[in-house]
């Protein structure tokens, strides 16, 4: 609180500002100065109100022990003046007598017989005041519950009576009734107890959380697996972070350590990390850390126990350490409240849980499974298994290699991983073999390997420079025709590196073309010139140099799009061929029609690149080299799909990705294939599948170290996912992603981290998390304020949280949203985009506030109206209706909320002229019978001219008809009976 109030009406306003924030430390010390605040009021009520603030802020907040402290300030304040507790006031605190009930218990220094008296107190108030006394009955079976008597009589003496106006809400009894049935043993009759709140008919601050974390295990052992992950993920979203439901979170942990999905438990340990110093209740402390020791228990047990583990503030703990720390702590809060309560209940319920067995050996949770290796502390990349046991002997290793190499071989990058590691051990002695060469050589060979593994990843620049330093040994051991290609290498590497500044958003993008095809020219140039000095090569290094010219060719081809360059490009392609199997260079022969299926694919011809990759399959089926038939494949799936046969494409990627998996990682580039798959997938319909192999890809991609592609593929799946109505899995995956280390300490790329969380506020405010939605919107809103190289993403995500603060009723803070999404728009403009926001700003001003809102609603369309003006004069044209004939629309429906109905009928029919006749087009037809509609109620029904609008509506509906939209005549037919009627 910057400043405190300094009347009444500003003491209320800080008070409902600070109901909206979530419950937390922010909102609790707020809560605590706007108390003291209304104390020097000297007025009753406000302080009253303040106190009713502070007291839910300890309830919510876990602060059991200070909430009863409050209680007992209001009550005083009550038994001193009655009469200024209206009914409202008067409720709330016979509602809380329930509060203070449930605060003491959680609390195992307070004595039983305290707890006692407190329910005699109860009893005894709510008697005087003529109450019932079914929630005091309630407190007294919980009360029994917790303690661990016999429950039975407790009970039914709560269970049997009516419910009250101060009975717990519908949704809290529930979970009661449910948990009586759960801990006697019945499955069954807890969860038809419990359906009323799991399928989300009662809710309430504390509901369905509770609920659902109580039925995740039930709903296993009845074999209810996808209803138990469904709720598994609403369920946690709706708790994490929470301190004051701690517990619930305890068992989400529980119920991952239960089904396979350890790595996702330690994600959520970690992501409820505060928890530990934020609850302050031993109850609830209890109850989480039990949760949590069941969780790193399984680990431990499945031989991770050195894993690191998100613990107690101060220290790095791991889990076989953390686990220790949490089982001390736990079992001596077990002990406090056994000793208190004089039972041994605490102690048999936490060995209960701890006792339990896994009840599934895996269960998909996430789009993002995980095992505990994936979350193992990064290494170095072991090295790659060959498909052959490797020589011991160096002097055979090097010959197997540089065999292997010759062949093109994925196995070779095996013997050369295995070579470095040799040489670089300090008691490397290299062989005396004329076969092997000098150890120049070697060098030379491994820092060729080197630069060809950094050329793949696209670091072109570090592989320039590792093929001269490797161009300069060969040089040194004698081999000319090896340090050529190497230095070939390099130029063709040096070609692909983007020169600092040029990918600036203010440079000419034809310009850039244009050097790029200026840059290949000449490296092709280089090449031809490195080929021409160097006769008498090998020829399997001449067939590499006849590639890297062909390669040069297909970059120029690239970066120009101009189609007189794919005949260069085959004729250079035809060489290769032909020389290839002159050598009988199989390999060699395989890439050059690879190369040539390529071409026509870039170049636009289609059937010919299919005709081409069809008899590249074939011939690689039968004469090899078969690790060369995954690629094959991807290219030939990539060119059905881009001919429109889904299925064909779908039976080549699945072919690709089951061969590949027989070859080294380096052979193919299983992400990618993965990746293709899943847009086949989609192009069949097949969304599920096609999200597997998106986050196939993407977990592959992160493997390989190439983190942000991974992360665009996932966003990729986000995306999807929240696409096709999967908005728990689309925020769970967002959620799994935004708690990465990298994306935490602000290493991975900013866009792409706000583009993740762009979705997942998209996905929050589609599944009606609208508060939660909001506070990401206005949070993004704020930080791409300063993203001065990309305005028009500002002026988007602006304008949507502008719509989002006008849901809430917040016009004010719409405005100030939306006036930066105009200044963005000045700049980038996003004409579509910026007047549907203001248009719809406009209509939920209106509707919210009818006549009072007119004004503020004219406002953003006379804004929308600017809009429209810019837009047609660039000749921007909308994806659907007009930006004018939108206006027109919205200007009558706003006028008619307002009650102006003369002036929404005009400009109704003034979109209804902008809009023209109906035609074939059925969503057009559909707008256009819209537009009538409303103008026939306007007209007819509160302008009461029935006869004119019924001649409207039935000459729209017969014309509508007369072309075949019998659907969006229905609308109107119905309107036109009731305009008869006289309705």
């Amino acid at each position: 609180m910057q400043t405190a109030p300094q009347t009444t009406d500003e003491l209320y306003e800080a008070l409902r500002e600070n109901d909206r924030r979530p419950y937390g430390r922010t909102r609790t010390v707020t809560a605590e100065e706007l108390a003291e605040a209304a104390e020097l009021f000297g007025e009753p009520v406000p302080l009253i109100h303040a106190l009713l603030e502070l007291q839910e802020a300890y309830t919510y907040g876990s602060e059991p022990r200070k909430s009863p402290v409050v209680f007992a300030r209001l009550l005083n304040l009550f038994d001193e003046q009655p009469e200024v507790f209206d009914d409202r006031l008067r409720h709330q605190l016979f509602w809380r007598f329930k509060w203070v009930a449930n605060a003491l218990r959680c609390l195992p220094e307070v004595p039983l017989a305290s707890l006692r008296q407190w329910q005699t107190e109860m009893r005894d108030r709510y008697e005087k005041a003529g109450l019932d006394l079914q929630p005091y009955y309630g407190q007294a079976y919980q009360l029994a519950a917790h303690v661990g008597e016999d429950t039975a009589l407790a009970y039914e003496l709560w269970a049997g009576r009516t419910r009250g106006m101060l009975s717990d809400c519908e949704a809290c009894e529930t979970c009661e009734r449910a948990l009586y049935h759960l801990a006697a043993g019945d499955d069954e009759r807890a969860l038809r107890a419990w359906e009323p709140v799991l399928g989300g008919e009662e809710s309430c601050q504390e509901e369905p959380a509770r609920s659902v974390s109580y039925a995740l295990l039930p709903l296993l052992r009845a074999g209810r697996t996808d209803e138990a992950r469904r709720l598994h993920l609403a369920g946690y979203r709706g708790c994490r972070r929470n301190p004051s439901t701690a517990g619930e979170v305890g068992r989400h942990l529980e119920f991952c350590a239960l089904t396979g999905n350890e790595a996702r438990g330690l994600e959520l340990l970690a992501e409820n990390r505060t928890l530990f110093e934020e609850v302050d209740s031993p109850l609830a402390q209890l109850d989480l850390l039990t949760g949590v020791e069941v969780l790193l228990a399984r680990v431990g047990a499945l031989g991770h126990g050195e894993l690191p583990a998100a613990g107690f503030p101060g220290r790095s703990w791991t889990v076989a350490s953390l686990r220790a720390e949490v089982r001390r702590r736990a079992d001596d809060l077990a002990a406090r409240f056994d000793a208190r309560n004089g039972t041994t209940a605490h102690t048999d319920r936490r060995a209960a849980r701890l006792g339990r067995a896994p009840l599934l050996e895996s269960l998909e949770l996430t789009l993002r499974p995980r095992t505990l290796e994936d979350v193992v502390p990064a290494t170095a990349p072991a090295a790659p298994e060959p498909a052959e046991a490797l020589p011991e002997a160096p002097a055979e290793l090097i010959g197997r290699a540089r065999e292997l190499d010759e062949q093109g071989h994925p196995d070779a990058h095996a013997c050369w991983a295995r070579l470095r590691a040799l040489t670089t051990a300090p008691d490397y002695v290299h062989p005396d073999d004329p076969e092997v060469g000098p150890l120049v050589r070697l060098r030379a060979d491994l820092l060729e390997e080197e630069a060809t593994l950094a050329d793949r990843k696209d670091a072109h620049a570090d592989a320039a420079a590792l093929y001269e330093e490797a161009a300069g040994l060969y040089e040194d051991a004698g081999l000319p025709g090896h340090a050529v290609f190497a230095r070939a290498s390099a130029v063709l590497a040096g070609a692909q590196v983007v020169p600092p500044g040029a990918a600036e958003e203010d440079a000419d993008p034809e310009a850039r073309a244009a050097a790029q095809v200026a840059v290949f020219a000449q490296a092709h140039a280089e090449l031809v010139r490195l080929h021409e000095q160097a006769p008498g090569i090998a020829p399997y290094l001449e067939a590499r140099l006849l590639r890297l010219r062909v390669s040069a060719r297909g970059l120029r081809l690239q970066a120009s799009g101009d189609r007189e360059h794919v005949a260069p490009i085959l004729a250079e392609a035809e060489l290769l061929y032909d020389f290839a199997t002159r050598h009988g260079l199989t390999g060699q022969i395989a890439a050059a029609r690879l190369l040539r299926a390529t071409t026509h694919a870039m170049a636009g011809d289609l059937p010919t690149a299919l005709a081409e990759a069809d008899g590249l399959v074939e011939l690689l089926r039968t004469d090899g080299p078969a690790w060369h038939l995954p690629r094959a494949l991807s290219l030939r799936g990539k060119i059905q799909f881009g001919l429109g046969d889904a299925e064909a494409a779908h039976a080549s990627l699945s072919e690709g990705i089951r061969l590949a998996a027989e070859w080294p990682a380096e052979a193919v580039d299983v992400p990618t294939l993965h990746g293709e798959l899943a847009q086949a997938c989609m192009g069949l319909g097949r969304h599920d599948e096609a999200l597997r192999h998106l986050t196939r890809s993407a977990e592959l991609e992160l493997r390989a170290g190439a983190r942000f592609d991974a992360f665009c593929t996932y966003s990729n799946a986000a995306q999807l996912s929240l696409d096709l109505g999967r908005i728990e899995d689309c925020v769970a995956l967002l959620d799994s992603l935004l708690v990465e280390p990298d994306v935490v300490d602000g290493e991975l790329d900013d866009r792409l981290v706000a583009q993740l969380r762009l979705t997942r506020a998209r996905a929050l405010r589609a599944g009606d998390d609208l508060k939660a939605a909001t506070a990401e919107f206005v949070a993004l809103a704020a930080e791409s304020a300063g993203w001065d190289d990309d305005p028009g993403s500002h002026a988007m995500i602006a304008a949507e949280t502008a719509v989002l603060l006008g849901e809430a009723g917040e016009f004010a803070k719409a405005r100030e949203a939306v006036d930066q999404a105009l200044a963005a728009h000045a700049r980038d403009p996003r004409y579509e985009l910026v007047s549907n926001a203001l248009r719809e700003l406009a209509r939920l001003q209106a509707q919210q506030q009818g006549p009072e809102g007119l004004t503020g609603a004219r406002v953003f369309l006379d804004d929308a109206g600017r809009v429209a003006d810019a837009a047609r004069a660039v000749g921007f044209e909308a994806h659907g209706r007009s930006l004018d004939t939108a206006l027109a629309y919205e200007h009558g429906r706003i006028n008619a909320y307002a009650g102006a109905y003369d002036e929404a009928l005009a400009a109704l029919e003034k979109a209804l002229g902008l809009l023209g006749e109906p035609g074939a087009d059925a969503d057009v037809a559909g707008e256009w019978a819209e537009c009538v509609r409303l103008a026939g109620v306007v007209e007819g029904v509160y302008l009461e001219r029935a006869a004119p609008a019924l001649a409207r509506v039935e000459a729209a509906a017969d014309r509508l008809t007369g072309l075949g939209h019998t659907e969006a005549a229905e609308s109107l037919t119905g309107l036109a009976e009731r305009l008869r009627d006289g309705e």
